[in-house]
């Protein structure tokens, strides 16, 4: 289990990383369109729509691994004063914390794919459903939760991270 969780974490932030890659890319040409525009060229038509929407995917793909590797920002300046056992109670607590936040986003998530679908509401350029972006971000979030709650049990000890993936003494 640990190595599907591992790998497909890798695998959707380099996904995240190629969707980013062509946001910037069609924000070049969509920019250089509208700079252009006294040659006939313009904008690419919804580009705003698109960055919004693609961009919530990246996210979505990145977070995961980043958890995994404990890449959130933080602020550590007493985190070494700490006496081991309580380093330890920290982490799992914030990776319990964590779980339930992320929990709750992909429930309501849910409940917004849904009702965005069942109202027929549509982007104002491209006439997308708007429904299409969180049913997107969703699967990418759902896998997520199940990070999370893996991390959860690495920080309770109870299954041990990958290689190349340990946390410092104390799981932080």
């Amino acid at each position: 289990m640990s190595k599907f969780i591992y790998d497909t974490s890798r695998y959707m932030a380099w996904f995240g990383g190629v969707v980013l890659t062509l946001l910037a890319v069609m924000s070049v040409f969509s920019i250089a369109g509208r700079t252009l525009s006294f040659a006939g060229l313009g904008p690419v038509p919804g580009d705003f729509e698109l960055v919004e929407a693609g961009t919530a995917l990246a996210v979505f793909c990145f977070l995961p691994l980043c958890h995994l590797k404990r890449s959130h920002a933080d602020v550590g300046m007493l985190w070494h004063r700490y006496p081991l056992p309580m380093q330890r109670i920290l982490a799992a607590a914030s990776d319990a914390l964590m779980l339930l936040v992320w929990l709750l986003l992909v429930w309501r998530m849910g409940l917004m794919t849904f009702e965005y679908r069942a109202n027929g509401e549509v982007s104002f350029i491209l006439q997308m459903p708007v429904w299409w972006g969180y049913a997107a971000s969703l699967g990418p979030a759902a896998f997520g939760c199940l990070v999370y709650a893996w991390r959860l049990f690495e920080s309770l000890h109870l299954v041990s991270p990958q290689a190349g993936f340990t946390a410092p003494e104390g799981g932080h």
